[in-house]
């Protein structure tokens, strides 16, 4: 069987993160690939304590079908509206303005599953996102 180099959303498993979001996800060659909608407003920075200064350390590059998100940095804030091409380097907290947020997102393996494996941790201790102002 020939290696799979693309799919449809539709066809790429789906994991769901319960009252948050729904993921459906591929892994490429050592990237991976999430079509991603979440399901409320949201600050993940409470998700990320217990990673090098509670940022994401993993790079992400994607794009923003539906919504608003706002990347906090040490030094500064971006923010990324529907229809916007992004980069978020690493050393990140993101911030989901509006629920129903959609995009497709494009990680590295090894540091993204490192995050997601603190942010699982913490959903276990009951941590959630914070609400935005």
């Amino acid at each position: 069987m020939a290696k799979k180099t693309h799919a449809a959303k539709k066809d790429l498993p789906a994991t769901e993160v319960p009252g948050m979001m729904v993921a459906h996800s591929a892994e490429w060659d050592g990237y991976l690939v999430d079509f991603a909608k979440l399901k409320e407003q949201g600050d993940m920075s409470p998700l990320l304590e217990g990673l090098p200064d509670n940022m994401c350390h993993a790079p992400h590059w994607g794009y923003l079908f539906k919504g608003k998100m706002v990347m906090k940095y040490k030094d500064r804030e971006e923010t990324i509206n529907a229809g916007d091409a992004f980069y978020m380097e690493p050393g990140h907290v993101p911030t989901f303005i509006e629920e129903g947020t959609e995009y497709l997102m494009f990680s590295p393996k090894k540091e993204d599953e490192e995050v997601k494996a603190v942010f699982k941790e913490n959903l276990k201790k009951g941590i959630t996102a914070l609400k935005p102002d």
